[in-house]
């Protein structure tokens, strides 16, 4: 079985000690590819870096997170354009809204989420959504601007069924289930029982919120495998199943050969 975490910080410094031997263990995991999630101007460089090491496993996405915007946004906006359009990558992202810890730059945010959208569809690439306490804003943003070139995936999708529903009127859009759905408490068990496995990929978001049994711990995408196993206990499925969609979804999605 071979399985995409489709999110994954593998260039963050929580793995400076050891990331060769993290994208081994995915590898030995079953986890071939790993898509990673552009955050700011700093990680440009280190990000690229490890795809160059791993070429054949690890694959740039291009963006400008909304926790990273700030006074700075518009030059800051600028070298993100500059990579995006002038070196390969798969998606635009990480992008959205985040009003979760502080709504200072709540109109930035908005304002470089619709650029970010635009510059995708030009290029013909799918968006990968943060949406952290702003997904009614995000909507409006999306319905704005949804065409039939508009594609990509809410990332670390924890809202409800008719959050879930809404995404999957798109027509272009899946929804990304990571650890949280191994959480008790999050209830995203109950959700997922009513989406279609066609509308979902896997991610880890490593390093942070790891599945249950890691919690508390550094998260990598070898741990992908035990998010996998309980989507197939709630979609009441065999693990090949899970990981056959899943990955399937995944290269449709992100072009993936």
């Amino acid at each position: 079985m071979h399985f995409i975490d489709t999110h994954t910080h593998l260039f963050s410094a929580s793995f400076d000690e050891d990331r060769t031997d993290v994208v081994e263990r995915a590898m030995k995991s079953g986890v071939e590819k790993m898509l990673l999630p552009n955050i700011d101007c700093d990680s440009i460089e280190p990000m690229y870096d490890l795809c160059k090491q791993f070429p054949q496993n690890c694959f740039p996405m291009m963006g400008l997170h909304p926790g990273s915007v700030d006074g700075k946004w518009e030059s800051n906006l600028a070298i993100i354009r500059t990579n995006l359009f002038e070196r390969k990558n798969y998606a635009v992202g990480e992008i959205g809204m985040d009003l979760y810890w502080d709504k200072t730059f709540q109109q930035e945010q908005a304002e470089v989420f619709r650029r970010q959208i635009t510059w995708a569809k030009e290029l013909a690439l799918p968006i990968v959504i943060h949406a952290r306490e702003a997904f009614d804003e995000i909507f409006e943003i999306v319905d704005e601007l949804n065409d039939e070139r508009l594609t990509g995936v809410f990332h670390c999708f924890t809202g409800t069924v008719e959050q879930a529903k809404r995404i999957q009127n798109y027509g272009g859009f899946k929804i990304g289930i990571g650890g949280v759905l191994t959480y008790k408490k999050a209830e995203l068990d109950l959700v997922l029982k009513e989406i279609d496995l066609s509308e979902m990929i896997l991610e880890t978001d490593s390093p942070y919120l790891p599945p249950t049994p890691h919690r508390g711990k550094r998260n990598e995408s070898a741990y992908l495998l035990h998010i996998a196993e309980k989507l197939a206990d709630v979609k009441q499925c065999t693990l090949k199943t899970i990981a056959e969609t899943t990955t399937s979804n995944a290269k449709e999605l992100f072009k993936l050969s």
